[in-house]
């Protein structure tokens, strides 16, 4: 097992521990004794290899599907593709509130959380995309094809999500939309 797959497994272990509210100490004390907390610390850590049955183990002791366990299956140094999908609010202002109104709210929420209310343009994540086509009852593709007849996108931008469109980090530059509005 690769270095770093071991580790990502790891990460995946201690974030399913740390979901369920529970330390080291809590995971042999709620197991009693059976998962030793050196033991488990070690395979977060990704000092130690699990077995694939070990691993079923702790899935069930977790109450978690295996392959939550499991790692995203594309390394972490896989070449990405850098599409930012910028939202035109002086476009999504002027559509009706029937038909926009859903958009419009959750590209409020995400001003207000970012505290960025330059009023003209706003970048959000793919995941953000994906999540508001399940509001709109449509696929990702066809919110797309949708919001590109409103204007509030450019048109190109079809197919971002299933190429695999990376997201903006916000947490790294939450402003990128001030400094790179239309001027």
């Amino acid at each position: 097992m690769s270095t770093d797959y071991s580790r990502a497994l790891g990460a995946r272990l201690r974030a399913i521990r740390n979901q369920q509210g529970l330390s080291l100490q809590g995971v042999e004390d709620k197991s009693h004794g059976r998962w030793k907390a050196v033991v488990v610390g070690s395979y977060e850590r990704g000092d130690r290899a699990v077995t694939v049955q070990r691993l079923s183990e702790l899935a069930v002791f977790y109450g978690v599907p295996v392959s939550e366990l499991l790692p995203d299956p594309q390394p972490s140094s896989a070449v990405t593709n850098n599409t930012k999908i910028v939202l035109n609010l002086e476009s999504l202002g002027s559509l009706p509130a029937d038909e926009a109104g859903p958009l419009a709210r959750y590209a409020s929420t995400i001003q207000a959380q970012r505290h960025d209310y330059n009023g003209k343009v706003l970048s959000i994540r793919t995941e953000d995309l994906k999540s508001l086509a399940i509001i709109y009852d449509m696929s990702p593709d066809e919110l797309t094809s949708r919001l590109i007849e409103w204007g509030v996108l450019s048109p190109g931008m079809e197919g971002i999500v299933t190429m695999g469109g990376d997201e903006i980090d916000d947490d790294i530059d939450p402003h990128w939309e001030r400094r790179n509005a239309p001027r």
